[in-house]
């Protein structure tokens, strides 16, 4: 370093500078030295913008940037450290030189810098939004997408934040704010912890929780997920023992608490906290993340919990905390099939109960294929006690039945030949429509049409359902012809016909395929002399011939008769006429008699 003007060569001194820094901290850091000697400020990027340092000549540029960003593990929105952007890099480059020429060095690349974002995106676009939803609420704005904004707040966020306010009882069904959400814009915190301090019965425990849930873990890795032991840690660091954590995170932790305190006005309280009461003021944050042990199968481990918001989460293999009945979780990771749990308390299930409420249940149980019906006292997704539903509505009946088809799929059903073949004609002739049918005059049978509507259709079957059987035996066709409005029952007949008379006086069935040609799979003798291909839908469409041999294998599919009597025919007659010796293969297929029996017959 150059010597100072008025210090000896060499002579300086390292100043920190940080939001958190006591003000006369701050002002050492931005005012010229008193003593005139070099200083070197460690900054974080509170000096990007708004503050001046007088005599800076040189910027020193890590490349490293904090911003705040929703942590969905923790509910919060935290500090993350990230890679600077060009636009922060340009604006910290500034400090150098601005009131006299400098230099900015950068502990990176010119091929980095190329790769850096341009900027941070808009903070609205990616914060949590229940901070700002319940501040618009207690202006009297419920619908944030009515203000004008530069960046519009995305409507996802927005009904997630409303959806977590609704929880907390900070606004009503209508998105008015309520007396108790008024009372949490009392507390200048996230939402979450603002009911945890006005709703908690210890205030004191109130604070010292969201103090510690606003900063990092003040207990080294692998001291396991009990928030109970930072509690402890915080309470032995404010009453002398600084041998428990990080002390200075504790430290931070501790000027929150008082803050809380202050407004609260409660006194600190060191004694060990009742692990249960930790538990209890932590649902106050996170009631959706209050939990419930999941039965401990043969070969499953414990430590797997139910949370109330319907998610499976986990605890570190051997955790302390692994054989409670009941926790609530403060911090999760969701990134997996099932959620992993770094920070909880344990709840007294007794809590739970007395928050739950009797809840008639009627539901199918897919792993067994029954209905199940029972009360069972719920609260959110966790089911704390059973018993026997008697007199079951028939409504809620059809309505669980009704969803495990449309869950499980339509091969529940049992569709008979008959039924399939009446679904087939009618979906045929809804294909076939000419532009002056109307797109409803044929009901939809299809597979989707027929599950978006299986309560009016097939409802007062499904409430004799019990099992999988059950479903399995229902009488599908009666249900499916009721479907089909009387005036088009003939129509229905005439247009698609499940049989035509074929000249050898046969009735032969028409199978109809939705979206292909309708087949008939007739003997080839039966059609001696017919020239144009039987047709259906009032002539306009044509079937799909798979001509068979004596013994019923198809020998030649086509849907023109007349070019296979002229052509294809004498390949055929020329291969199979061996076989086939006491069939007639006629050198003129045109005049000869059509049947479906043997020569022998014939003559007699």
């Amino acid at each position: 370093p150059r010597p100072s003007p008025a210090g000896g060569e060499g002579e300086k001194v390292v100043l920190p500078l940080y939001g958190d820094l006591p003000l006369s901290e701050q002002r050492r850091a931005l005012l010229p030295d008193p003593q005139g000697r070099r200083k070197v400020v460690l900054a974080t990027s509170i000096a990007e913008t708004s503050l001046t340092i007088e005599g800076v000549r040189v910027v020193v540029d890590g490349g490293q940037s904090r911003t705040q960003q929703f942590d969905p593990a923790s509910g919060l929105t935290r500090m993350v450290t990230g890679r600077v952007t060009q636009d922060a890099a340009t604006q910290r480059a500034g400090r150098a030189g601005r009131t006299g020429p400098g230099v900015c060095y950068r502990l990176w690349s010119g091929r980095t810098q190329a790769l850096l974002p341009a900027a941070q995106p808009p903070e609205l676009l990616t914060a949590d939004l229940a901070p700002l939803t319940l501040e618009l609420a207690g202006w009297g704005t419920n619908d944030p997408a009515e203000l004008p904004w530069l960046d519009a707040p995305p409507p996802a966020r927005i009904q997630t934040a409303r959806t977590l306010l609704r929880d907390l009882g900070a606004l009503d069904e209508a998105g008015r704010l309520t007396p108790a959400g008024k009372r949490l814009l009392d507390f200048p915190t996230h939402p979450r912890l603002a009911h945890l301090l006005s709703g908690a019965d210890d205030a004191a425990l109130a604070a010292d929780v969201a103090a510690l849930l606003e900063e990092r873990d003040p207990l080294p890795g692998g001291s396991g997920a009990d928030l109970t032991e930072r509690v402890e840690a915080l309470r032995a660091w404010r009453a002398g023992d600084r041998t428990r954590g990080d002390a200075a995170v504790l430290e931070r932790a501790e000027r929150l608490s008082r803050q809380w305190r202050r407004l609260l006005k409660v006194q600190p309280d060191n004694a060990a906290p009742d692990p249960f009461a930790v538990g209890e003021v932590l649902a106050l944050a996170y009631p959706e993340r209050a939990a419930l042990a999941r039965e401990n199968v043969t070969g499953t481990r414990k430590g797997r919990f139910l949370l109330a918001g319907g998610q499976g989460a986990a605890l570190p293999e051997g955790d302390a905390l692994a054989g409670a009945g009941a926790l609530t979780v403060a911090h999760l990771d969701m990134t997996g099939a099932e959620g992993r749990i770094f920070l909880a308390a344990p709840l007294d299930p007794a809590w739970l109960r007395a928050r739950a409420t009797w809840q008639d249940t009627v539901r199918w149980d897919a792993r067994t294929g029954t209905l199940l019906a029972q009360q069972e006292l719920r609260l959110g997704a966790l089911t704390l006690d059973t018993r026997p539903l008697r007199d079951v509505p028939a409504e809620l009946k059809v309505k669980a039945v009704a969803d495990a088809i449309r869950a499980e799929g339509l091969h529940l059903l049992n569709f008979s030949p008959a039924a399939s073949a009446f679904r087939a004609r009618v979906e045929s002739l809804r294909e076939w429509r000419g532009p002056h049918e109307t797109e409803q005059e044929w009901p939809d049978l299809s597979d989707a049409g027929l599950l978006a509507t299986l309560e009016s259709w097939l409802g007062p079957q499904l409430e004799r359902v019990r099992t999988r059987d059950d479903l399995a035996r229902l009488d599908l066709l009666p249900a499916l012809q009721a479907l089909l409005p009387w005036n088009l029952t003939r129509e229905l007949d005439e247009r698609a016909p499940t049989h035509l008379t074929v000249p050898s006086g046969s009735r032969v069935r028409v199978e109809y395929r939705p979206g292909e040609a309708p087949i008939l799979a007739v003997k080839l003798q039966e059609l001696f002399g017919l020239a144009d291909t039987p047709t259906v839908n009032g002539g306009r469409v044509p079937v799909l011939l798979h001509l068979l041999s004596p013994a019923g294998r198809p020998v030649q599919v086509t849907q023109d008769l007349r070019s296979f009597w002229n052509s294809s025919y004498f390949e055929v007659r020329k291969d199979l006429r061996g076989r086939y010796p006491k069939h007639p293969w006629p050198d003129d297929p045109w005049t000869h008699e059509p049947t479906r029996w043997t020569k022998k017959k014939m003559g007699s």
